[in-house]
């Protein structure tokens, strides 16, 4: 964290031609008022000190006795008869005085940005509060949620960024994804939209719009892929960097970045981070207008068919009450993919694999209503991530072609932080072998659904379209490393998960159409009377 906003800084010193501490009022400038704790540092930092001199002198860095000394960019050269080392540039950086200044109230104040979320919840004040927040992220459920039905009308900290806008916080009974209460011929049960009684012939509008028209709602089952998760580059890119560029950090923060209202299964707001937003929810939607806010997205960064044993239980779902729904089950890669220097040692064996998924699927046996469907998605291979973007300039090496993904990848997996040794490494060998029980992974879930059996749903397998994504994007004049996310430089980007989603789509209506349910022939006239009654 430290390398990368000090690069920040030093970057917009060079671009605006300023101060160092002048650049450090910029960026405060840029960052919205209550997310300014990083802007009380008072700093007097040297030009020709990098990025890595600097947070090592603020201890913010360090190296472990036994492990290498990491660090993003090429040690600084200073004048001594042998050859120069990053401790040798600290020394250097003592002797002329060029540390950073920092008073030990501000570090006081700095300390919790870097030390993380505990030591904030050290103040009395503070404990309840956290406390709250910490039931949040453990059990993936609405921060605000009065009625405890797991929908709510908060937008970010999984409000309905990630499951559909309740439309009745008050309510327990009223919720997305219900079938309706007497088909809401007084009030809106399901929260679609669609109730009272037509006038002309005293008909539920629900009952003559919805009643037999297959309604069904979308649950993703996955892993930051899944949440969508994204850091924008312009956080970074110091030659596109203004106030407007965080303009979004609020939302994004109190969303885990992540933004599954923009992703590939659950999306349904216009993409505001790039390409555009096409969704199985927006094409079921349109399929079906009654199927409006029947959504959830049970992803989290780090989700794999392990982790997902506890996540399922933030599921949403009453089989006596509740439509049936579509779950897509897509953990595309965190079963191979960790940040251990033994990764392989690390990964999911398929006898792990097995036991994970059937579990899994037999909680959802026991919540999902009959009728309901669920699609087994495989690992990506993640070959292509190197492949496509190792000899490139990341955003941080832009302004002066210095800082290629490779490097990135080598300082994470130096500091045992990387999303995936397995695949982000200069090792043909090491990428070979991951890719190898990606595969094998990916076999044992299709065995799953070629051999078992559910009473309430039944089970298809896909592969992760990788590969026809790519073929359709360079079709469209697009270049590959255009797929993946430019900052971290490991998830799929907005128009990869876009382009997934038709081909997706186009997969589903010639293979197993009875999933997405019949086309709704009321659709036009529901958004007529939608439109002319302002919204109900």
């Amino acid at each position: 964290g430290c390398v990368l906003v000090v690069s920040v800084i030093e970057q917009l010193a060079q671009w605006h031609n300023s101060t160092v501490k002048a650049a450090m009022e910029r960026l405060c400038n840029y960052i919205p008022g209550k997310y300014q704790i990083i802007c009380h540092m008072l700093c007097c930092i040297d030009k020709e000190m990098n990025a890595d001199v600097v947070c090592h002198s603020l201890k913010l860095c360090k190296q472990d006795p036994g492990q290498p000394l990491c660090h993003l960019y090429p040690p600084p050269k200073v004048k001594r008869k042998h050859s120069p080392s990053l401790f040798h540039a600290l020394a250097y950086a003592g002797q002329k005085h060029l540390l950073i200044l920092i008073t030990a109230d501000i570090l006081l104040t700095f300390a919790p940005f870097f030390m993380g979320f505990s030591s904030v919840c050290a103040f009395p004040l503070l404990a309840n509060l956290c406390e709250k927040i910490k039931y949040v992220i453990r059990n993936k459920l609405p921060f605000e949620d009065f009625d405890g039905d797991k929908f709510s009308t908060f937008p970010t900290l999984r409000g309905y960024h990630w499951r559909g806008r309740d439309c009745d916080d008050k309510n327990a009974t009223v919720y997305p994804g219900r079938r309706p209460d007497n088909w809401d011929a007084k009030s809106d049960s399901n929260c679609n939209g669609i109730w009272g009684v037509d006038p002309k012939d005293g008909i539920p509008y629900e009952e003559k719009f919805c009643k037999g028209a297959d309604s069904q709602g979308v649950v993703l089952l996955g892993d930051s892929a899944g949440a969508h998760f994204h850091i924008p580059p312009e956080w970074m890119t110091v030659t596109q960097m203004s106030a407007k560029s965080f303009t979004n950090l609020p939302m994004a923060f109190t969303d885990e970045f992540d933004w599954p209202q923009f992703s590939e299964i659950t999306g349904f707001l216009n993409s505001t981070i790039g390409g555009w937003t096409d969704s199985l929810y927006l094409r079921l939607r349109r399929r079906n207008r009654c199927n409006h806010r029947d959504l959830q997205n049970i992803s989290q960064n780090g989700g794999s068919s392990g982790n997902l044993l506890y996540l399922i239980k933030s599921l949403a779902r009453n089989q006596l009450l509740d439509n049936p729904a579509i779950v897509i089950y897509a953990t595309i890669g965190n079963d191979v993919c960790n940040g251990n220097r033994d990764t392989l040692a690390h990964m999911t064996t398929p006898k792990e694999m097995l036991s994970n998924v059937v579990q899994v699927l037999r909680y959802l046996d026991s919540r999902l209503p009959n009728g309901s469907h669920v699609i087994l998605t495989g690992l990506v291979d993640g070959r292509f991530l190197w492949d496509n973007l190792h000899d490139r300039y990341h955003p941080l090496g832009q302004l002066n072609r210095d800082i290629t993904y490779s490097q990135i990848y080598s300082f994470l997996d130096c500091l045992q932080v990387s999303p995936c040794s397995g695949w982000l490494t200069p090792n043909e060998t090491l990428r070979n072998l991951t890719s190898e029980r990606a595969l094998q992974l990916s076999n044992v879930l299709k065995e799953i659904a070629r051999s078992e059996k559910f009473a309430n749903f039944d089970i298809f397998y896909m592969d992760f379209p990788l590969k026809q994504t790519a073929e359709e994007w360079q079709k469209m004049g697009g270049e590959p490393w255009q797929l993946i996310e430019p900052v971290d430089g490991f998830h799929p980007s907005q128009i990869a998960g876009a382009l997934g989603t038709s081909i997706t789509w186009q997969k589903a209506l010639r293979e197993w159409p009875q999933v997405l349910g019949k086309e709704n022939p009321f659709n036009e006239q529901i958004e007529a009377i939608f439109k002319d009654q302002g919204g109900h």
